[in-house]
């Protein structure tokens, strides 16, 4: 509770009502909210998640779905976040000097968080937990499991720890705001906080992590030939891991340009401003075009940019697939539109140096918002491409005559 009264009177609307520590906060409960759900209609549809994870099956029918344990840990969680928003206005009443004195709340509150994580939590099963801290243990430093132990399980929490870039970074704000003298982390967001370093890097390490995974991937694949003394007819010699290994390799010359134009003197690179700006809006959309193009056409097996002769084969009837556990046409289209507007918000959000914009926190903070929302959406496309490579889905002419549970079933 050590507020500058120097930096109060700048403190925006939006910062007064939601402090940065409580985005922070409110944008991660926000997504295992968001996971529950995802659970939750992919097993209406006859999806079964755990099994593609390699998530042990439940050892008796009383015992909860997963998707209700998912929902009893947000709510877990989301009751104390209510309890210190209520507490925190009713202390501040909206006063920027208040605002500053009371930071204490919510950085109790993630330290709650974090023991959430950590200690048992009644009517959730220990199991799920242990294995969720495996599993972030072992992706922190880009490790992937096996396929048989779980491997596509690491890479939906991998990637959507890429969607949380920006929030690590604000995290990391906040508690160097917090422990730094004569700062507030409830105060105007210190986005030079530590440096000008540390902030791009966190930002980068979701990015490095998939970076890493898909090497992994492609050093196994090229192994596994060389055992056999032949390319896999399933695996090929390993260039799709290569090829998405470069795509999160485009993510750094954002990052990095950005950060140069954070410097104070960005002419000692040897560039003016107007190149580096034209630089780094290069790089946008070199990541953004990319990174989109992977979503429709790899991550969620879509033949929508295939040509033509493809287009037109039974197999991907209106330039999507044939088989599908989704019903209509239409929602594949629509989340594409989306998928395609989000991404290209998404990487320029992810340049520190809008952050400058300081009276925009309001928005920025939907920005992370929307892209929590955007890898909700692909992860119901995900994992339904990954359950149609594992498992023959319906047909089309199933699901137009409205043939879906009988078909269900003989596939299951």
């Amino acid at each position: 509770m050590d507020g500058d009264p120097a930096v109060e009177p700048a403190l925006d609307g939006f910062s007064r009502v939601l402090p940065l520590p409580y985005r922070v906060a409110l944008i991660i409960v926000l997504g295992i909210w968001a996971w529950g759900a995802n659970l939750h209609y992919l097993s209406l549809i006859k999806i079964d998640v755990p099994s593609l994870v390699r998530y042990p099956s439940r050892a008796s029918p009383h015992h909860p779905p997963h998707h209700l344990s998912t929902y009893r840990i947000a709510t877990f969680l989301s009751i104390p976040l209510v309890c210190f928003l209520f507490l925190f206005w009713a202390l501040t009443n909206g006063s920027p000097k208040d605002v500053a004195q009371w930071s204490i709340l919510p950085n109790l509150y993630l330290l709650l968080l974090v023991i959430g994580f950590i200690a048992p939590i009644p009517f959730v099963s220990r199991n799920g937990r242990l294995r969720t801290l495996a599993t972030l243990k072992r992706i922190s430093i880009g490790g992937i499991a096996e396929a048989q132990d779980g491997k596509f399980g690491d890479i939906l929490l991998a990637d959507a720890l890429t969607s949380y870039a920006k929030v690590l970074g604000d995290l990391f704000i906040s508690l160097c705001m917090f422990f730094s003298p004569g700062h507030s982390s409830t105060g105007p967001p210190n986005r030079n906080c530590g440096g000008g370093f540390w902030v791009p890097f966190i930002i980068s390490i979701p990015s490095l992590i998939r970076l890493r995974q898909c090497l992994i991937e492609y050093l196994r694949v090229r192994g596994a030939n060389k055992r056999s003394g032949q390319i896999s007819a399933t695996t090929g010699w390993g260039g799709v891991h290569l090829a998405n290994a470069l795509k999160y390799s485009s993510a750094f010359p954002v990052i990095v340009l950005s950060a140069l134009q954070r410097s104070p003197k960005p002419s000692k690179f040897g560039m003016s401003e107007a190149t580096l700006f034209r630089l780094w809006l290069a790089a946008v959309f070199v990541n953004s075009a990319y990174s989109f193009y992977w979503d429709v056409a790899r991550d969620w097996d879509l033949h929508l940019f295939s040509s033509s002769k493809e287009r037109n084969d039974p197999e991907y009837p209106w330039g999507l697939r044939r088989h599908r556990w989704i019903h209509a046409k239409e929602i594949y289209y629509t989340a594409i539109v989306i998928d395609a507007a989000l991404r290209c918000t998404w990487s320029i959000k992810l340049s520190p140096h809008l952050d400058h914009f300081n009276d925009l926190e309001g928005g920025i903070f939907m920005m992370e918002v929307l892209e929590v929302f955007r890898r909700w959406m692909w992860i119901f496309f995900r994992v339904e491409c990954e359950w149609v490579r594992n498992h023959r889905g319906p047909a089309l002419d199933d699901v137009l005559l409205g043939d879906w549970s009988s078909k269900d079933d003989d596939d299951d």
